[in-house]
């Protein structure tokens, strides 16, 4: 009689998750208290609070409360983009943070699709819930669930079919937020009411105010709901929210104007030569052009070192290097970039005549040059405006544009352009700005596929960035008479090309997450 095989039963790994119980919610406040003495939070930033929603009319109505936190993501965005791995999750689930390694570069937050994150003001880091991690190794619990007076924040393993949080999640009617952006969250909601989950579904008061504190609505700052907007169909208004600051300002817009300009002013022209219009010969290719765009890239290096948080740890994006990030990949791309218009100097100094062998480098890593923001935008997935197929060759129209308009700018300052090339250089800044503008016309106009998106675009046209906007436009528009008008009109349609960087940037970042 053969004996049986008894393979031993290995128990799944923990996997920390959330439940919160809004029947139970009181929303008195007391997690928010907690994390803060807990975790030392400082006041205007937290890892949690407490939304409070108004929903319905006199007398038929109740006041709705949601517990706003990180919602320990399986697929984690913040994760993702990272360029440090100072995100990261844990195989136990939990989503955690290394100040250690934080650069402050402001992705995450701009990736997180819930406005989990903040950066700490007194020590430039990165930071949210990590579900009291510290607490957690030692079998304590976290200082939420621990003050909780009704019990409706619980904590518990996932893959343990006794713990109550597998049990509401695999048995009861639970939620979560924006599940469309597939980061399959791990905190569940039982009980929420949609207009405390959707961030756009309750109206904004008039007058500024919430039940404590003032809107904070202008310049940077964003708080749910909208003045004039709500998706949901029931009578329903904030009563308190936190206000959220957009996470990349003007230094990323201008960021993403000479980076036009370094990856323009090589592509021009060498394009120009391929094209039969400009001599091989022609300073405009062998030394301006390069010149040019090493002068610009280093000035994005610089704007790029000067926006992050903790600019001293800037090398970390090389030697602490998360693959998967594109700000890592840009940084590669940039690097590499720099080395070929170096060797470009450098040969042509040299006397080196033929380039054409280097053109064949140069002209896809000038091309990723102006691409990449696309790639990282896109990892950017809280801000919908980003999420666009025609951002990668848009980018190349304005380098394109920009390119052409700063040599032909300096070109006249030097003297070293002849009447072929400067025709040449006008025109093509005539072609790229009615390619702007025609691509402006269809990510404006064409519609878009979810609120947030829709939202943005309407911020852009009619709300806080339509003068900055309708300004680009306008400025833009004059490069189309450039082959007429002469270099008059080349830093008009240079000021609008960045006056609308600058909107789009901040347009992105203008609908409420939270």
């Amino acid at each position: 009689m053969s004996e049986r095989l008894v393979l031993p039963v290995v128990p799944a790994p923990r996997l920390w998750a959330k439940l919160i119980d809004h029947g139970q919610c009181i929303g008195c406040h007391a997690c928010s208290t907690a994390c803060k003495s807990e975790n030392d939070v400082p006041l205007s930033v937290n890892r949690t609070y407490v939304k409070a929603v108004e929903v319905g009319t006199f007398p038929q109505v109740r006041r709705a409360f949601q517990v706003t936190r990180c919602n320990q993501c399986e697929d984690a965005p913040c994760v993702e983009i990272c360029p440090t791995s100072a995100m990261y999750r844990r195989d136990d689930g939990i989503v955690d943070f290394d100040k250690r390694s934080c650069i402050g570069c402001k992705a995450c937050i701009a990736a997180c699709p819930y406005d989990a994150i903040f950066i700490n003001p007194f020590d430039g880091a990165a930071e949210k819930c990590n579900l009291c991690a510290h607490r957690l190794e030692v079998g304590l619990e976290p200082a939420c669930v621990v003050v909780c007076p009704t019990q409706a924040i619980v904590v518990g393993d996932l893959n343990h079919p006794a713990s109550v949080v597998a049990r509401a999640a695999h048995r009861d009617v639970v939620h979560v937020r924006r599940p469309e952006k597939e980061t399959r969250p791990k905190l569940f909601y039982r009980g929420a009411h949609q207009a405390t989950l959707d961030p756009l579904a309750a109206a904004r008061p008039e007058g500024g105010l919430f039940m404590w504190s003032e809107q904070l609505t202008g310049g940077q700052h964003v708080v749910s709901g909208h003045p004039e907007a709500a998706n949901h169909a029931t009578t329903a208004r904030l009563a308190y929210d936190v206000p959220h600051r957009a996470p990349w300002d003007w230094r990323v817009s201008l960021y993403t104007w000479t980076k036009s300009v370094a990856a323009g002013a090589y592509l021009v022209p060498a394009l120009l030569v391929l094209a039969g219009l400009l001599d091989p010969s022609s300073p405009l290719w062998r030394w301006l052009g390069p010149c040019i765009a090493g002068a610009a890239l280093a000035a994005t290096g610089l704007v790029l070192i000067g926006d992050l948080e903790q600019p001293t740890r800037f090398y970390f994006l090389f030697t602490r290097a998360q693959r998967r990030s594109w700000l890592v990949k840009g940084a590669w791309v940039i690097t590499a970039y720099g080395a070929l218009l170096s060797a470009h100097v450098a040969l042509v100094l040299a006397g080196v005549d033929r380039l054409a062998p280097l053109m064949a480098l140069g002209l896809p890593l000038a091309a990723m040059t102006a691409i990449y923001t696309a790639y990282l935008f896109a990892q950017a997935r809280a801000r919908d405006l980003w999420q666009s197929p025609v951002l990668a060759p848009h980018l190349v129209v304005q380098a394109v544009l920009a390119g052409a308009g700063t040599l032909a700018l300096c070109g006249l300052v030097g003297g070293h352009l002849t009447a072929e090339a400067r025709e040449a250089l006008l025109w093509t800044v005539a072609l790229a700005g009615a390619g702007h503008l025609w691509l402006v016309l269809c990510e404006t106009t064409v519609g878009h596929p979810t609120s947030h998106a829709r939202l943005a675009v309407r911020e852009m046209l009619w709300g806080r960035h339509h003068v900055t906007f309708w300004t680009s436009v306008a400025l833009v528009a004059w490069a189309l008479a450039a082959p007429w008008l002469g270099l008059a009109v080349v830093p008009l349609a240079l000021a609008g090309l960045l006056a609308y960087e600058h909107a789009y940037v901040q347009a992105g970042q203008a609908v409420p997450l939270a």
